[in-house]
């Protein structure tokens, strides 16, 4: 991996996005992607259980585990929804990677239940 690539991802401020597991459960993510837009609610956020529909691969909503965002490559930042990164499911075993996140938004759900 470029040495560059790497000091990018080091130096991020990690402030345009995220983490999974500092949400409850049933809070919900409207996510906008290049391609798609996705709908995720959380089902256990210390393990990054959630349902997701959208996009090509979930027309219903479908559980996965987010393991988190990616360049494309091997780093994840696990866990987290960040823009400019691809969200990337795990799903019986399978890699599902999205397009970069263009749009995120949080939707606190808490004092519905």
């Amino acid at each position: 991996m470029n040495v560059s690539v790497l000091d990018a991802w080091a130096e991020r401020d990690w402030t345009d996005g995220i983490q999974i597991d500092e949400l409850s459960e049933l809070d919900s993510l409207s996510v906008r992607t290049f391609n798609s837009n996705y709908e995720i609610i959380v089902t256990a956020p210390a393990s990054g259980e959630v349902l997701v529909r959208g996009g090509a691969r979930f027309p219903t909503f479908t559980s996965v585990r987010l393991s988190g965002s990616t360049m494309g490559g091997s780093l994840v930042k696990r866990g987290g929804v960040y823009r400019g990164l691809r969200l990337e499911f795990e799903r019986a075993g399978r890699r599902i990677v999205t397009s970069p996140v263009v749009a995120l938004d949080f939707v606190d759900t808490s004092s519905e239940h």
